[in-house]
């Protein structure tokens, strides 16, 4: 694999995976309903907890996001 294809490829995962986020915090924010819906369903679970449940993977999400695709991604780059 050379740098190019190491290049688009972490620039395609950083997409997917920014889309992927940016469908979660719509869900989690616009559909609360929804969520805690589903949640309750198949967990005894409340909508404050329903929402901080949310609220840390939203952010730990995005930290792996940031540290696997878009580190390596600005280091390839950068190193040309």
């Amino acid at each position: 694999m050379n740098i190019e294809t190491a290049r688009s490829f972490f620039l395609w995962c950083s997409l997917l995976n920014y889309s992927l986020l940016i469908v979660w915090v719509l869900v989690a924010t616009l559909g609360r309903g929804f969520a805690y819906g589903l949640a309750s369903r198949i967990f005894r679970i409340k909508p404050e907890q329903v929402d901080l449940l949310n609220y840390a993977g939203i952010t730990l999400y995005k930290t792996g996001i940031f540290l696997f695709n878009i580190v390596p991604c600005i280091s390839l780059y950068i190193i040309k």
